[in-house]
């Protein structure tokens, strides 16, 4: 931005500071909903404030025409037809193989979208993943890129994201209907009225699951076998050729970390610079995914309790462990009542359990939570209702991304199971989280059943990355992150041979955004290389 003078310059770029923190904070909300990895069936990711503050980026958009189709396997040589879409960005579509093991054979589409640099001749292009798995780039960018990078580095790189293969406007996976959606989220299932962990109960969620493979693979196809996490790395190293760049410039949050850092350990040598935050561990396994998450969940809610016990207006009363009990009565309350909606839908305790969660990725959300338990406490479905739709992007009934589904189909691929399930390691591990998580440990267990049935065969054995030889990687990782916990981003520090730690000590899930501390040192990285010392903090 340039002024008539360096006063007026000075006024503008401080207003524009002041919008681009607003922005930022508004983003947040969404991201929280498209950003991260799995407790039991759940989606996780970054998150701000909540409801009408998301801007879903309709306006303004135009759909670019496919891309004709590429011939003699030469991706990188593409030349995307950008068009204007949105508001300030472009957009444009590509190919790319179904099976990168046969790129002679069949090609699908990959939607991109980008904002070029505010300040003319970028440096290059700054890649950017919202996490998931299941989140649409192309959205995410859309509702403002203030959401994912700073106004200094809008003016010097073009900021880039996509929607990986299976998610949204590319080539995607797609399971079931809206209505069929509804059954399938909220609905009573083949399980209502079994007690959990039983193997009647067991066997009637691989019936139901199996069903739902089924569905998945007949309405998505060979598709379904090939959006696994290591196929959108040959993806992302394809785009960042396609965009003229030696060395891949992108910024990962949540899950977008696993991403970059399979690229980092595929491509070492072109690593260019690679920012990953709240960072998930590559080699977790899913129960220790699970595991982790339900500690932090249960953490980030006794965060909330003891500030909330210091209100005149919180809804619980007495000690923090007395206020969560209040809460796990509630649970178990609607465990064996379910209630119903306004809208006729039921309120079980496993929608309830997201409603709970999706405040709980950042401090700002954290009133919902007093309005949640106030009106379920009152035997009133419909704000909880509300928070899991947001949580599951579903407005008036209608699913406004194949979110939820493709987070099934890329999961199943990246953390298989397999038959026979071991029962009673399910349920050893079922008690060990009631355990650490008395409040909601006890709704978490069982999470094998989900994919143990999937109807394409699993590809990722999940092996530590090392990304010998990369240039500096910035892993990014918050004390207070009930997703991500801060011990995952120290593990894939510690694992990548060129990793550095940064530390930020605060409450909720990514820090980039959220701390002018980290936002300072992110944006020296981008500009100018430099990284902080290994084990840097910074406060809240």
């Amino acid at each position: 931005m340039s002024g008539d003078s360096h006063d007026e310059s000075v006024i503008e770029d401080a207003a524009a500071d002041r919008e681009y923190e607003q922005r930022r904070a508004r983003q947040r909300s969404r991201n929280a909903l498209i950003a991260a990895v799995l407790v039991g069936a759940l989606v996780l990711g970054a998150c701000a404030l909540l409801f009408g503050l998301f801007n879903r980026g309709s306006a303004g958009a135009v759909q670019p025409p496919p891309p004709p189709a590429v011939q003699d396997a030469n991706f990188e040589s593409q030349q995307p037809q950008w068009v204007d879409c949105y508001t300030g960005l472009q957009c444009a579509r590509v190919k790319a193989p179904l099976d990168w093991a046969d790129s002679n054979g069949e090609q699908i589409e990959l939607a991109l979208v980008k904002q070029p640099a505010l300040g003319g001749s970028p440096r290059g292009t700054l890649f950017v993943n919202p996490g998931g798995p299941g989140s649409s780039g192309v959205q995410y960018l859309s509702a403002g890129v203030s959401g994912a990078a700073g106004r200094a580095l809008q003016q010097e790189f073009d900021v880039m994201s996509w929607d990986p293969r299976g998610v949204g406007q590319s080539s995607a996976v797609t399971c079931l209907n809206d209505a069929e959606m509804d059954d399938w989220l909220y609905g009573t299932g083949a399980t209502a009225g079994l007690e959990e962990g039983t193997q009647e109960w067991v066997d009637a969620a691989l019936q139901e699951n199996e069903k739902y493979g089924e569905a998945c693979l007949k309405a998505t196809g060979p598709l379904l076998g090939h959006v696994d996490t290591a196929s959108t790395v040959h993806d992302l190293d394809m785009l960042r050729a396609i965009v003229g760049d030696d060395k891949l410039n992108y910024l990962g949050y949540s899950y977008g970390t696993y991403i970059g850092a399979r690229y980092a350990d595929a491509y070492p040598d072109r690593v260019g610079r690679m920012v990953l935050d709240g960072a998930m561990d590559p080699t977790s396994s899913e129960a220790e995914t699970v595991r982790e998450q339900t500690r932090g969940f249960e953490l980030a809610l006794r965060a909330y309790m003891t500030d909330c016990l210091s209100r005149k207006e919180c809804p619980v009363s007495g000690s923090v462990d007395e206020a969560m009990a209040q809460w796990r009565a509630m649970l178990d309350a609607v465990e064996a009542q379910p209630l119903t909606g306004s809208d006729g839908r039921k309120l079980s305790s496993g929608t309830l359990l997201t409603a709970i969660i999706t405040p709980l990725y950042s401090q700002a959300n954290w009133p919902y939570l007093d309005q949640l338990y106030t009106s379920v406490h009152e035997g009133d479905a419909d704000v909880a209702l509300s928070l899991a739709d947001f949580y599951y992007d579903r407005v008036d009934g209608v699913y406004q991304s194949n979110l939820i589904t493709a987070f099934g189909a890329i999961n199943c691929l990246d953390s298989p199971r397999q038959l026979p399930l071991n029962l009673e390691q399910m349920r050893a591990e079922a008690a060990e989280l009631e355990q650490i998580a008395p409040t909601i440990g006890a709704f978490q267990g069982y999470g094998d059943v989900s994919c143990a049935a999937w109807p394409v065969e699993g590809v990722d054995s999940r092996p530590p990355v090392q990304a010998a030889g990369a240039a500096p990687i910035l892993v990014i990782g918050t004390t207070g992150d009930p997703a991500t916990p801060l011990r995952w981003a120290e593990s894939l520090a510690s694992q990548l041979e060129s990793g550095v730690l940064l530390t930020y000590e605060g409450e909720g899930h990514i820090a980039y955004g959220n701390s002018a501390c980290v936002n300072g040192i992110v944006d020296e990285y981008f500009l100018t290389g430099r990284t902080p010392e290994n084990g840097a903090r910074c406060a809240a």
